[in-house]
Order: C-alpha cells, then structure tokens, then sequence
C-alpha cells in the first residue's frame, strides 16, 4: 500500500456499551484475514440474494442515468426529474408499493436566490465582485439601492455587556463598517471572556448580524483580510445560485444586509481617517474600551436580489418487512449532480451515478427475497434523495418530514461515490472507505466488519472517519442529517479522483467488477441490520 505502515485491527472489539467516545473514532484500516475462505454457500440466503447483485445490472442503471440525455441531473431541472422518473419505473417494476405524497415520491420545495445585480461603488471607484467583495444571496434581503454619503466605523460589531461598539449610538438606516472577530488584549486574552477562548461574537457571525438587523443597520460590510480564501471555502454558493429547503420567496431574512469587503475598500472608505480608524481599533484590543469613527465616504450599493421557488423529488423504494416491519432500515444515495454548463454536461457516473445504481440494484435483490417469501424481517426504504450538491437539501427534507417515525428508524446505510478509485488505491481497488461507523453505534461498526471478512473480505479504509480529517466527508454526505436526529449512520465511498466534479465523470471510466463487489457488502451489511432479532444499540454518546 505505497510503502504504507498498516496497522491491522482484529475484528472483535472489546468495546463496553457504556463507552464515551470523544472524537477518537477509528482512523486506521482493517485488512481481511484472506486465509479464511470467502463464504460462497448459496444454501445462506444471503449469498443466493447477494449474487443477484450484478455489474451487468449496475452498468444498465449507470449508463442511463450518466448519460448526456439526463444533462447531469441537477436539483430543479428537466434532466433530475428525467432521472427521478427513472428510479420511480424501476421500484414500479420491482412491484414496489406506492408510500410517498405522489405516488413513490416525495415532493421537495427549494428556493432558488442569486444576485441579478451586484456592486459596490466608493468615490466613484467600482469593485470587483469576487475579487474585492462577496455577499450571499440567500442570507440578504438584497438592496436596489443604497447611496450614501457616510460610513460608521464601529470596530468589531459587538454588542454585548462586557464590550459594546453600539452603546449609547443609533444607527438606523445607517450603514457600518466593523471587522470580525472581536477585541483581545496585548497577552491573547479576550475582552469578552477574560481568556483565550473567543465568545459567541467570533464563533458565529450571526450573532453580529442578527444584532445590527435589530438595531434597524441598513448595511453592514464586513473588513475580511483574505477575500480569496474566503471564496475558495465558499466557491460552490457562490459562483452558482444557492438553493434552501421550503418556499421562502416571501420570507424576510433576520439578518442584516451585509457584504464582506477585502482591505482594499476599507481603506478607500477610510480615506485620510485610516489612522483614526486603526487607533479605534488599537484601543478596542488594549483596553476593552469602543470607540467609533464617523467616515465622509461616497458610496453607492446595488445587491439586487432574485428569487425562484422550485420543485424536486424524493424518489421512495419501500421493502415492507415481516415480523419487524415498524422497524425501518434506510438505504441512500443522492441521485443529483451539478447538470449544465453552458454546452458542457456534468454527467455524475461516479458522482453519484455509482451509488444511485448499487441501491437500485440491492432494491431488486431485496424485492426477490420478498417474493422467495425469505425476508426482510424489517422494512427496508431506498431513499434516493435530490438536493445533496445544494448542501443535502433532499435527506435534511426526509429527517424533518419523514415518511416513517425516526424512532422506528434503526439506521442510515449511505452510498456516495464507490465506482472509482483514488490516488492511493490506484493499484488496489479491493478497498472502500467507511465512515460514521462507529459514531453512534459500536455494534453497527462491528457488524459491517464481521459481514464484510465472512462474504467480502475488503480493506475497510476508516482515515476519513477521523474527526480531523481535514475533507470534513462525514458532513458532507446525506448520511449526516440522520446522524444529527440520533439515528446511526454508516458511509460507504471509494474517495475522490481527478474528474470529481468535472465534466469528465463519465461511465466509461467505472470500474464495474469493483462495484459489484462492494454493493455485495453493503448488501450483506444492510441484510444483517434488517434480519437480526434487535435492532442495533445506539451506544456511543455524541
């Protein structure tokens, strides 16, 4: 494994259920014990049911759904509903019952928010919009115009008993300029909380918005030092229309219309006052004390705002089970991606192309085990989900509005990305990346490893697992927003690659056999949790 040290955990854990796990999840890899045969014996239900997994069958659903005629899938549009509609016939030939709102879906309401126009003009100097400021659509209520002739310096924003810039000052209708974060004396300690832990005022910029959309602010800009390393974490919501759950067109936003602005505009604002602002400042941070600067700036502000509101769907493959069938086990997988750019298709083979095909493929397979009269004990919802590419719109919709009690709810097994490989795998695709397993339940992390050395025998890659991990991926799959209700979660992806995001995710470049393989195990995962006589313990407090 590229010169790699791997350490090799066994597969029984010794771990008591009264365990308090404190961001130290598993972070190493599980290698099979590969002298131990692979059970193949087709008397086992589970083996019979799991080779009805084929990469024939994948490939059919992938090669539909990544193709050019779906146009990449994207939340709102004519090529997602092509594909919702895809998914919904298949569940229709499964013989699928009818559980959603219409039919086998689930309707989703977004609203859709962009600039029609944004500018900033100071002393007849226009800026440049990704380069010298940003603002976010979806978090103002936009402004058509705004002039003015003066800007209130009011240092950082706060307003709060132990330090205060708005005390004794009224700034309706006014607009402020303030930096963020907040005052700290000369050894590190902050003003607010007389220690080197920041307040509530660093911690969420909220806090300082809500606060002057209180106190009747017309507008605030914010001094960012970095704006390009603010674009860079923030690329996608901005460079693209952002997207909310529900119908919020008539919604008034609680915040203050703001806009960050690099030091270039603030120091054009501040004129032949910058020393006087920086001394404000300075005397913020030595003595705890605010001081404001009254600024004689020309300046014109259009943040003209648009609004669409837009339907999408939940697609809801429903496995009704025996004996246990008020118990639910949800299997996801987003079926959207970024659609068009121009001319340029961004097909999603892989994301998430690959995990939309594995689940409809094990909703086949569980359907068969229905009509061989063999199982499952408990429901099983394939849950695939519009809206992840927006910010996991679609499964944040289910956990608020499920079609199923999340008390009655056992688990989330998600699929996202498991057709390709990565950089570090390049020479080994027998691998998956698992993550989440073992957040909230140690039993479910002990059941994918027990199911995958008896059937799969994978490298179960748990780096991304890591609470630094620096890629963030447990939050950023639809896994999350059950995790978030209490609801065990476990995440199956096979890492990113070179055309992640890119035009250049096309099916071709899928490696089926690989496929098969692990929506075998998530198979053989999914069919333990759905058969086993108790549901599996949540364990592991957050």
């Amino acid at each position: 494994m590229n010169n790699r040290i791997i350490k090799i955990y066994t597969f029984i854990m010794a771990i008591s259920a009264t365990i308090t796990i404190d961001a130290q999840y598993i972070s190493s890899i599980t290698a099979p014990d590969t002298t131990i045969a692979i059970s193949s014996d087709t008397s086992d239900i589970a083996v019979k049911i799991a080779n009805t997994i084929t990469a024939a069958d994948i490939k059919v659903h992938l090669d539909i759904l990544a193709s050019d005629e779906y146009e990449g899938r994207e939340t709102g549009k004519e090529g997602n509903r092509k594909a919702a509609q895809y998914i919904a016939n298949h569940y229709d030939q499964l013989g699928l019952p009818n559980i959603g709102d219409d039919g086998k879906f689930q309707k989703v309401a977004f609203t859709w928010s962009k600039w029609d126009e944004k500018s900033i003009y100071v002393n007849d100097n226009r800026y440049k919009y990704l380069w010298d400021f940003l603002a976010f659509p979806a978090r103002n209520n936009g402004l058509d115009s705004l002039k003015t002739d003066e800007v209130h310096f009011i240092g950082y924003g706060i307003d709060d008993p132990a330090y205060s810039d708005y005390k004794k000052k009224d700034y309706r209708g006014k607009v402020v300029l303030f930096f963020d974060g907040e005052p700290k004396n000369k050894v590190g300690k902050y003003h607010i909380t007389s220690s080197d832990v920041p307040s509530k005022w660093s911690k969420d910029i909220n806090t300082k918005l809500r606060t002057a959309y209180d106190k009747g602010v017309a507008l605030a800009l914010i001094i960012t030092p970095d704006i390009k390393e603010m674009l860079g974490r923030n690329r996608s919501r901005l460079l693209s229309p952002q997207m909310e759950l529900g119908d919020k067109s008539e919604r008034t936003v609680d915040l203050v219309n703001h806009a960050y602005i690099s030091t270039t505009i603030a120091k054009d604002i501040w004129g032949k006052k910058e020393k006087k602002v920086l001394k404000a400042r300075n005397k913020a941070n030595k003595k705890g004390k605010a001081k404001q600067v009254k600024l004689s700036t020309k300046l014109d502000v259009k943040l003209q705002k648009g609004i669409k509101t837009l339907f999408g769907e939940n697609v809801l493959g429903y496995v009704e089970g025996t004996d246990l069938k008020d118990e639910v086990v949800v299997v996801s997988a987003h079926f959207d991606h970024l659609g068009k750019r121009g001319d340029d298709i961004y097909n999603g083979a892989d994301d998430n192309g690959s995990g939309t095909s594995a689940i409809l493929d094990m909703a086949e397979a569980f359907s068969i085990a229905k009509k061989m009269n063999a199982g499952p004990r408990r429901s099983v919802l394939f849950l695939n989900v519009t809206g992840e590419e927006k910010g996991l719109l679609g499964s944040a919709y289910y956990a608020d509005n499920p079609i199923f009690p999340l008390e009655n709810t056992v688990v989330d097994v998600n699929v996202d990305m498991i057709g390709r490989v990565d950089e570090k795998y390049a020479n080994n695709p027998n691998y998956i990346y698992v993550i989440g397993s073992d957040r909230l339940s140690t039993e479910l992390h002990k059941i994918n490893e027990s199911v995958n050395q008896k059937y799969s025998q994978l490298m179960l890659d748990y780096t991304y697992n890591s609470e630094q991990d620096p890629n963030r991926y447990y939050y950023r799959s639809d896994h999350y927003n059950f995790a978030e209700k209490g609801i065990p979660a476990i995440f199956y992806f096979s890492g990113v690659h070179r055309d992640y995001h890119m035009t250049t995710d096309t099916p071709e470049k899928i490696m089926f056999d690989k496929m098969e393989k692990v929506t075998r195990l998530i198979f053989h995962t999914t069919w333990q949790l759905a058969n086993q006589d108790k549901r599996i313990e949540v364990d592991v407090k957050k």
